[in-house]
């Protein structure tokens, strides 16, 4: 075990619990930023010390970062809607930038960002994207990906301009065990495995396996060049597809009925207002619908060559998430 410790921030969530593992396993002395009355579960089995503290607060970040050797930034608030944006922003974007800067002033030897796919540009043909794929700022949906993109600006310019050693990991949609709030992404498996999902819409994503994104993090903590980026994505799947593959290992019909997105857009402005009404989140916004029009399809073929990363395939990370869902009793028969 090495003698300074690597900080992870995020791990009480679904990935940097992932990222927390693979970091430990690996020998890693783990530090964990965990905020004060935050939901442990994901840490509790895991030998960490716990530095208390949040991304809005700069001098927790300072306490947090001294002493370290290593930084895997995972937190972030990720939430598709959100009535207002500020808070988010205020997290995502000046938060790694504090994040950022005190562990350059703490020496910190090397930083693995946690980004997202949703940063990244998209082919028009449909083909999997990679990371020279053109972006357009302007067509970047929702307040979550705008600032994810900014923060990642931030990173790559402190990365080029300040010497900052930094390297950046886009992890495409997540599936797997620990997601306890659950995601977006494990809300639709936990729905379809119900039974609850009785049609779908045409539109694609890229599914990859929680603890092979983890992994991904600890191979470019290790193999990673400075300033880059890297895709960790598994298995490109139309939604059909994605639901089908999660009925099956449910034991359930697949859904038949495909829906046509503008038919949604009624159901999505409903569900916005109620939300706002009653301070919960809607199951459908305007920004669902618009990522839906174009297929999220990504290929992970430069972190395969460079870093070694072996993403496994939908059907296992479906699986693993559903004994998972299911010893939480959030799945029932």
């Amino acid at each position: 075990m090495q003698s300074r410790p690597t900080l992870v921030t995020g791990a009480t969530g679904f990935v940097g619990s992932a990222v927390a593992r693979a970091l430990a396993a690996r020998g890693h002395r783990l530090r964990l930023l965990v905020r004060s009355g935050s939901d442990r579960r994901n840490v509790a089995d895991l030998d960490a010390e716990l530095a208390v503290g949040d991304l809005t607060d700069a001098e927790s970040l300072r306490r947090a970062v001294a002493g370290c050797r290593f930084v895997a930034h995972v937190a972030a608030d990720y939430r598709i809607w959100v009535p207002d944006p500020e808070a988010m922003r205020a997290a995502n974007i000046a938060g790694t930038v504090a994040l950022m800067q005190a562990a350059r002033n703490a020496g910190v030897e090397r930083i693995v960002y946690c980004s997202s796919v949703a940063t990244l540009g998209l082919r028009s043909d449909g083909a999997p994207a990679d990371e020279t794929t053109p972006v357009d700022e302007n067509s970047i949906v929702g307040a979550y990906k705008q600032s994810k993109y900014e923060a990642e600006q931030a990173v790559l310019r402190l990365a080029r301009q300040e010497g900052l050693p930094a390297v950046i990991v886009n992890p495409a949609a997540p599936i797997g065990p620990r997601d306890v709030k659950p995601t977006p992404t494990g809300r639709m498996v936990v729905d379809a495995a119900s039974g609850r999902m009785p049609a779908y819409i045409d539109t694609g994503l890229n599914v990859v396996h929680v603890d092979d994104v983890g992994e991904g993090h600890a191979l470019a903590l290790e193999r990673g060049r400075i300033g880059e980026r890297y895709i960790l994505g598994g298995e490109n799947l139309t939604l059909r597809a994605l639901v089908g593959i999660i009925a099956e290992a449910a034991g359930r019909p697949p859904p038949a009925i495909r829906l046509p997105i503008d038919a949604i857009w009624p159901v999505a402005i409903g569900a916005e207002m109620w939300a706002r009404l009653t301070g919960t989140e809607p199951l459908v916004t305007r920004d669902h619908l618009r990522m839906a029009r174009k297929r999220m399809f990504f290929s992970p073929a430069k972190a395969i060559a460079e870093l070694g990363y072996a993403p496994r395939p939908a059907a296992t990370a479906v699986a693993d998430a559903l004994v998972w869902f299911r010893a939480q009793g959030m799945i029932r028969s």
